[in-house]
C-alpha cells in the first residue's frame, strides 16, 4: 500500500523507513519544514528544561548541560542526550504524561524553560503553571508552512494511488486540507482513510468528511498499528 506521509522532511524519511519494514511504500508530501526562529534564549533563571520535540535539539547547544531535562518521549530524549545532556527524564510521548512526570519529580515553585515551537499547544505549560511552576517559553524553532504539495504527491492523489495517510499534528493536518483544496484535490482526500495521532489531529480531516482513525496513544507505534485495522 502507498501511504501519504506529510511530516517535515527528516521525520518523513524516518517514517518511510518504518513503513518499508512493514511492507508499505511512502509517498512523501511534507507540508512544513523546520527552521530556527532566531529568537534569543531568555535571560531569566531556570531550574530545569522541558523539551517536547527533537526539533528543539539544535537550540540546546548554548544552554547549561548540567540542568535536568524533561523530554516528552524517547526519540526526543535521545536527541537531547546527543547534545551532551546527561540528566534526562522521559515521559510517555504526550504533554499530559510530561506534565505529570514533572509534577512528580520537582517541587512546586521552580522555574522551567520550555524550548518549543512558534506554533505550540497550551500543554504542558498550562497545567504546570496551575500547579505553581513558572514556565518560561522560548519559541526557538518553527514548522514553516510550505506553499504547495510536491508534484509527486499531487499526481499520486489525482491518480488514486494513495491507500491511506499518516498525520502527526493538528497544524500539518490543517495544511494538508488547505493545500489539497488549492490543488483541486479536496475530493481525493475523502477516498482513503486518514490515520491520526490524536482526535485533535483528526478534527480538520473529519470536518471535510474524510474517514479518520485515531491511535490508541500518541506514539508512532500506535499510529502505525492502525494500518492493521485497514481492510
Amino acid at each position: 500500500m502507498q501511504i501519504l506521509v506529510t511530516r517535515s522532511p527528516d521525520d518523513a524519511e524516518r517514517t518511510a523507513g518504518r513503513l518499508a519494514a512493514l511492507g508499505h511504500a511512502a509517498c512523501l508530501a511534507p507540508v512544513t519544514r523546520i527552521v530556527a526562529t532566531g529568537d534569543p534564549a531568555p535571560e531569566a533563571r531556570y531550574d530545569a528544561l522541558i523539551v517536547t520535540s527533537a526539533h528543539a535539539a539544535d537550540a540546546l547547544t548554548d544552554l547549561d548541560r548540567k540542568k535536568p531535562v524533561f523530554a516528552v518521549g524517547e526519540h526526543t530524549a535521545e536527541a537531547v542526550r546527543m547534545r551532551g545532556f546527561a540528566d534526562v527524564t522521559v515521559a510517555e510521548g504526550d504533554a499530559v504524561s510530561l506534565s505529570r512526570l514533572i509534577r512528580g519529580h520537582l517541587r512546586s515553585g521552580l522555574a522551567l524553560l520550555h524550548v518549543t515551537a512558534r506554533h505550540h499547544k497550551e500543554e504542558p505549560a498550562s497545567s504546570l503553571r496551575a500547579a505553581g511552576f513558572t514556565v518560561i517559553q522560548w519559541e526557538a524553532y518553527e514548522a514553516k508552512a510550505l506553499e504547495s504539495l510536491p508534484e509527486s504527491a499531487i499526481e499520486a492523489l489525482r491518480s488514486g494511488q494513495i491507500g491511506a495517510a499518516l498525520h502527526y499534528s493538528r497544524r500539518s493536518a490543517d495544511l494538508v486540507v488547505r493545500l489539497a483544496g488549492e490543488a483541486g484535490l479536496a475530493s481525493e482526500l475523502r477516498t482513503f482513510p486518514h490515520l491520526c495521532l490524536s482526535a485533535d489531529v483528526a478534527a480538520p480531516l473529519a470536518s471535510t468528511g474524510a474517514a479518520t482513525l485515531v491511535a490508541d496513544d500518541p506514539s508512532e507505534d500506535a499510529l502505525l498499528a492502525l494500518l492493521d485495522r485497514l481492510p
